[in-house]
């Protein structure tokens, strides 16, 4: 937004001009729950690189359904013969972020604002994107008694994720657009944004505490079940309707180091995603089993129905929507402008397709040298 208050000025200064995005990054999925998996039994075959295990951390949430489905189908670990996969699941940016840091994973599934925040906060040192995962699945969903054109948003009261993450971001980026006002840290102006955890949307939808959701899929769908209306699908403010929600990130030691181990990695990802559009009901049904097994219940068909075909699998990392994401927190106040010069190496990704038949992706400018 135009304006911020004073606090949050002192905030981004205290931080070392750190986003506030720090604590708060990315969704998880309705109902979602952390926990570890077990290690995947390694293939037959020779280790890589000489590396017993890979250590790959992701969401237990359909936009992160390419990592779903290949640790459940063995297309990942598969890719990897001898050296073992192992997975362990997070809810939330900054603690993969940190797992990251820590050594605790080495390569990760993860949204566009924990991307950007843990290279600027790391002055560029801890990660690379080295692909694109999922694009869309984002929705403004309200109730369709109170709310029925864009217009009438204003006055109501909308739920985000969480403060900075990247929805909420998105839903300030789209409130400026219309030339409404709304603070920043605060969530108060023209549209009230309240900041609410995505499992629990649903019950303050339901019980009139907010009169719709801008948030990711399955909450979107969820909260359609509860009788919401789907107002705007985000996708429909992006050119060719693209904006990436998952990236693949990698520690730049281990990507130094196991080099092999990343390139397998990506080739596993690319035949998933391959996988997923080739078989989509085969596909939703697989990363159900997978969200089965990691949460301890499946998604109802009323509610993986509408949200599965709303997500693309792409490859693609649509880097220079990540850079307009970036703008877009610029402009809403969280962020100072980042440099993200050297956030992408794609030449791993890029040798993969190749060899797939592909054509190579771009990094908008802001690969590594």
């Amino acid at each position: 937004m135009h304006a911020t208050r004073t606090t949050v000025r002192r905030s981004l200064v205290a931080v070392a001009a750190l986003p506030l995005l720090a604590v708060a990054l990315t969704a998880c999925g309705y109902g979602s729950e952390a926990k570890d998996d077990s290690v995947a039994p390694a293939a037959k075959g020779d280790t890589i690189d000489g590396l017993d295990t890979v250590k790959i951390g992701y969401f237990p949430n359909l936009t992160h359904a390419t990592a779903l489905v290949g640790h459940q189908e063995g297309i990942l670990q598969k890719e990897l013969g001898g050296t073992k996969l192992s997975a362990t699941t997070f809810n939330a940016g900054p603690s993969e972020i940190e797992a990251l840091n820590a050594g605790s994973i080495d390569i990760g599934f993860i949204g566009p604002s924990p991307s950007i925040n843990g290279y600027v906060k790391s002055q560029g040192k801890n990660l690379r994107i080295v692909g694109g995962s999922a694009s869309g699945g984002v929705k403004l969903v309200v109730n369709p008694e109170k709310i029925k054109t864009l217009d009438d948003l204003k006055g109501k009261k909308i739920a985000t994720p969480q403060l900075g993450n990247t929805q909420d971001v998105a839903f300030l980026h789209w409130i400026n657009e219309k030339g409404w006002k709304v603070d920043a840290e605060s969530g108060k102006g023209d549209v009230s944004v309240v900041r609410t955890e995505n499992k629990v949307t649903p019950n303050a939808y339901l019980s009139g505490a907010i009169d719709g959701a801008w948030v990711p899929e399955p909450t979107a769908s969820k909260l359609v079940s509860d009788g919401a209306k789907v107002l705007l699908d985000e996708s429909t403010l992006w050119p060719d309707k693209k904006f990436v929600i998952t990236n693949i990130i990698v520690s730049q030691k281990f990507l130094k180091e196991h080099p092999a181990v990343v390139e397998a990695v990506l080739r596993g990802t690319v035949k998933t995603n391959a996988w997923i559009n080739a078989n989509p009901d085969k596909a939703k049904a697989s990363a159900n089993a997978k969200l089965e097994a990691l949460t301890g219940k499946p998604l109802p068909a009323e509610v993986i129905d509408p949200a599965w075909p709303s997500i693309q699998f792409i490859d693609d990392p649509l880097a220079a929507t990540l850079q307009a994401q970036a703008d877009h927190a610029v402009s809403a106040g969280f962020l100072q402008k980042p440099d993200l010069a050297g956030i992408y190496d794609l030449k791993p990704l890029n040798k993969v397709l190749e060899a797939e038949g592909k054509p190579a992706v771009a990094d908008a400018g802001l690969g590594v040298k």
